[in-house]
């Protein structure tokens, strides 16, 4: 009689990945029926979206685009970077803290799998806040998708892409704090700063050369980039730098973004881990209740 077949490391890997896959999706569907999510949704999508619909009347200086048109891009990037770096910032820290992660690092493989379970969450939990913003806009915008049903796949793959590009910046971040007080201030604090000066709020060609060539070097600029090209007519690339759209070298910072990260977060994640264990999880669990409490 044969010895059983041992898995080769692919194959464990693959399995780890469906693993993830599959948590991903869950954590999505526990998301949307959970009240404090929704809230947050309703409050943040609904006030971004009011904000358009109550600027419907206002054009932007020096062109003939509505306001609402040339925002929404930008409130879209924003959400994509927020969502890709706050969420699993947020949620590393979380799960650190209460022995998810120490599970992971249990099983073979088990942090590629943590790292697909979050993709697929912080991707699809992006979608409710995109149709809060999207359906108003409809109605307020003469033209919403000027470049047709194409655009709109475009959009569905940048937002994979977005994901992907700002997601391990705050998976370092998540690995880096202590607790989500962390996260909120000395985390997120640079993350603003770079998105208001990379012209998702405003145009770029405000600020001095360094600035402009500074924030060219990260996602963020080249999400509002390529949103802008998407949503608005070919004419509004005046308001780019150059004065023209940049498609190849803003797939290119994003894919290499997200190469890189995809490669070095699952080490860094490995790296922190073999640091966890059982007494330090009820360690921590302890100062969460005292937090709490």
């Amino acid at each position: 009689m044969s010895a059983p077949t041992q898995p080769s490391p692919s194959d464990l890997r693959l399995h780890a990945v469906r693993v993830g896959l599959r948590r991903g999706w869950r954590l999505c569907l526990l998301s949307l029926r959970n009240p404090e999510d929704l809230v947050f949704y309703l409050l943040w999508g609904g006030g971004m979206a009011v904000y358009l619909i109550l600027n419907r009347n206002v054009v932007m200086e020096g062109t003939d685009l509505g306001l609402p048109a040339v925002a929404l891009p930008g409130i879209i990037a924003a959400v994509l970077v927020f969502g890709g770096i706050a969420g699993p910032a947020f949620s590393l820290v979380l799960e650190r803290e209460d022995g998810t992660l120490l599970r992971a690092k249990s099983a073979p493989y088990g942090m590629d799998g943590y790292v697909t379970a979050q993709v697929v969450y912080q991707v699809s939990g992006a979608l409710p806040m995109l149709a809060i913003l999207l359906v108003p806009s409809a109605f307020i915008i003469d033209d919403l998708m000027p470049r047709g049903p194409l655009g709109w796949l475009v959009v569905l793959g940048l937002l994979v892409l977005g994901f992907l590009a700002t997601m391990p910046i705050g998976m370092i971040i998540g690995s880096l704090a202590r607790k989500p007080t962390h996260v909120s201030t000395w985390g997120m604090l640079p993350v603003l700063g770079l998105t208001l000066f990379s012209g998702v709020f405003g145009p770029v060609t405000n600020h001095a050369g360094w600035v402009q060539g500074l924030v060219q070097g990260f996602p963020t600029y080249w999400l509002g980039h390529l949103m802008r090209w998407i949503f608005l007519p070919d004419a509004a690339k005046q308001i780019e730098l150059g004065g023209q759209w940049r498609l190849g070298p803003a797939l290119l910072v994003l894919a290499a973004w997200a190469v890189v990260g995809l490669v070095l977060v699952p080490r860094v994640l490995r790296r922190m881990a073999r640091r966890e264990s059982g007494s330090a999880v009820e360690a921590r669990m302890a100062e969460r209740m005292q937090r709490v409490g």
